[in-house]
Order: structure tokens, then sequence, then C-alpha cells
């Protein structure tokens, strides 16, 4: 029995030793130092958490993906990252990762750090034959090296004058509402724009597509201090879709930038409007849902509170359909000399009843009869605009 158990010990270190042989021939000594250091040993060895920090390129920002990745991939997550901090756009990959998890991981990265704007979502990687990780990557870039730090320097500078323009005594609802507008009122959807899929088309070129607005709002928010994280998925009768997610007072709530803009809004719902579009800010998951579909890359968290909606901050809101409350507001709305009034109901059945009254019934009446007077003319067109989705009405004066 005992030459039996040294015989299978001399056996079971043969197989090691040729496997170490077949490994060493096919990569470097020293990319095979590191990976015994990284892969085959625990003892001692300083992680890439633990290098990042030293090197001061760990993360300021709060990492939504890196949180909701299983725990053995942080590493990897990490060592990414200090490699794209580090411009080391290629080169071997010591942490332990099979292809499926590398990408899922490397997605991440990218979506918690908009800043990281010179790196494309592609890239190329090389799997060992004999343990099936991935053992070095390529990553595919759009900004040359030597370019980077100036363009940074642009990026921040383009960030930092929308900060300034927000008041120091501003809430984070207030701040996400500015943030929200000011990039929509810079930037004009254009699917054959430069770079639209990174910060760079909204903050320096100010023509993008969703990934980039919504890169930019998050990245904006994260340089003020705030939550704020890129969301993937599909929209309704259309294709792939990215937009956002924020927290404000411990909530969190959805934002679509690009749906925001009214030209992209006409595109989608064929409505002629130059008037901002507010149903995605700060949104439910109960409204955005019936047009857009997360992809499930990540664990999203419910988004149920209607506290921080657009109307409802805005006393737009109405829980149930009231004739008089209705009326007075209609009435304020034309004798203020707005230029429209919008109001969301809280149900369908109130919204359906809102709009009987309004259009078919005699709500409206006085409201129009002061118009032609303040304007001495006999008839007055005014338009309107619903949205069953919403339980949105909207009616434009002039």
């Amino acid at each position: 029995m005992r030459r039996h158990g040294i015989w299978h010990f001399f056996l079971d270190l043969l197989i090691i030793l040729l496997a170490a042989a077949v490994l060493l021939s096919a990569t470097p000594a020293g990319e095979m130092s590191e990976r015994v250091k990284y892969a085959w040993s625990n003892g001692g060895t300083e992680t890439w958490e633990e290098a990042a920090v030293k090197e001061g390129i760990n993360s300021e920002v709060e990492e939504y993906y890196y949180e909701n990745l299983p725990e053995e991939f942080h590493e990897t997550y990490r060592e990414i990252y200090v490699h794209i901090m580090r411009n080391e756009d290629s080169g071997p990959l010591y942490s332990d990762i099979k292809v499926d998890d590398f990408w899922k991981t490397y997605y991440a990265v990218l979506a918690d750090h908009p800043e990281i704007f010179w790196i494309d979502t592609s890239a190329q990687i090389q799997e060992s034959g004999l343990t099936k990780k991935v053992v070095s990557y390529n990553f595919d870039t759009t900004v040359p090296e030597e370019s980077r730090a100036f363009m940074k320097e642009q990026i921040q500078d383009a960030a930092d004058s929308c900060i300034s323009q927000i008041p120091e005594s501003a809430t984070e609802y207030e701040k996400i509402k500015f943030v929200y507008e000011y990039i929509i009122d810079r930037t004009e959807y254009d699917s054959s724009g430069e770079d639209n899929q990174n910060i760079q088309s909204v903050l320096l070129n100010q023509r993008s597509v969703c990934a980039g607005y919504s890169k930019a709002f998050q990245y904006i928010l994260n340089r003020m201090g705030l939550f704020c994280t890129y969301i993937t998925g599909t929209i309704k009768n259309g294709g792939d879709h990215g937009w956002s997610m924020v927290r404000i007072d411990g909530q969190y709530y959805y934002v679509d930038v690009t749906w925001g803009d009214p030209v992209f809004a006409n595109q989608v719902d064929g409505a002629a409007s130059h008037v901002m579009n507010y149903n995605y800010l700060c949104c439910t998951e109960y409204d955005l849902f019936r047009t857009h579909t997360p992809d499930g890359s990540i664990p999203l968290p419910p988004c149920t509170m209607d506290n921080y909606n657009y109307y409802v901050m805005n006393g737009m809101y109405y829980e149930t359909f009231d004739y008089d409350t209705v009326y007075n507001r209609v009435m304020e709305s034309v004798w203020a000399g707005e230029e429209n009034i919008v109001m969301k109901f809280g149900s369908g059945d109130a919204y359906e009843q809102a709009k009987y009254e309004l259009f078919e019934g005699n709500l409206l009446s006085d409201a129009g009869q002061y118009l032609m007077e303040i304007n001495g003319v006999s008839q007055w067109n005014y338009r309107y605009n619903t949205d069953e989705g919403f339980n949105l009405i909207t009616i434009y004066w002039r």
C-alpha cells in the first residue's frame, strides 16, 4: 500500500510538472511569475484593490455595478480599472476569470465610470487553452494616449461650467433637475454624432445619442457627489437604449434624459412639440417600464416612490378628478398668462374623466371666453395633447 501511494504521488507530481512546462512554454517568464503571484498564491499577495489605493487611483464614485457583481469578480473588476487608469490598453490579465464573466465585469467597469471616455465597449481577449481563463486583453480605444490628459481637462471644465450655475443651496432634486435641463438644452440628438457612446459627445461636441446623454448626466452628478448609475435595456417597438437611475433621500428613481429632449420625443411619439418632456425626470418603474425594459445585467432596486416626480413637485399632480379643483387651476393658468397648463392624474379613471370634462364638456368654456376677451377676437383656438401612458393632459393656450 505504501508503494502504491508513493507511485501515485510521483505520478501526480509528474502531471503537475508537465502542465507547468506547457504553461511556461506559452507564457513569457515575467508574465508567468505575475500569474503565479495572483492566481496560484493567496499568502501575503497584494490585491488589485490594495494596488489601486497605493497608487492613488482608487475610485472616487459609488460603484453600483461593482457592489452588485458576484464577489469573486471584484478582483478582476479592480484589475481592469487599474489597467485602464494606468493607460495600459493591452497586456496580460492576472486575475482568474472565464471569458463570459470577463465581459460582464468589463461592462460593469465602464457602466460605473463614465469618466473613462477613451475606452470603447469592445476589446480583444485571449483565452488559455489549458485553463479556459482570460490571460490577456487589448482594449479598443477612441482617443490616443497622448491626447487623453488634455481632453480630460476639457471635459472637467465643461462639467464644472454646468455645476457652477447651480445655487449652493439647491437640493439634490434641484441639482438633478438642473443637469437634466442643461444637457437637453445644449445637446442635439444625432445618431451620426462623433464619439456618441461617451461623454465627449455631449460635453464637448453637443451632439449625441442615449449613451452620451446618460453618461454625461451620470458624470456631472457623480462629480457633485450625487449617486447616479447607467442602465441599459431595450425600448418598446425599438432597439437598445440607455438611461439613468438616481437616488434621493434613500429612494431610487429613473431618469431618461434622452427622452426628455423634445426632438427625440417627436421621433418616438410622432408629436410635434418643442416643450421639454418631464415625464422621464425622477419617474417610477410603473411609468418607465411601459416603454423601457432593463436587460437584467444587474439587479435593480424598487423604483416605486413618486415623491420627486416632476408633476408632484410642481403642483401639477391630481390623485383624483375634482371638477372645481381642475376648473380653478385652468382659470389661474389663463389669468396668469401661462403658455400652457399640464395636469397629471393619479389613475386612468381620473384621467379619462378629466379628458371628458375638458374636451367634451364645458369645463374650458370660461377659459376660452376670457382668452377671446383679452385678445379682442370672436374665437380662440387652443391645442392640447394627451398621454394615457402617463395619465397626462397638456393644454397650449397660444
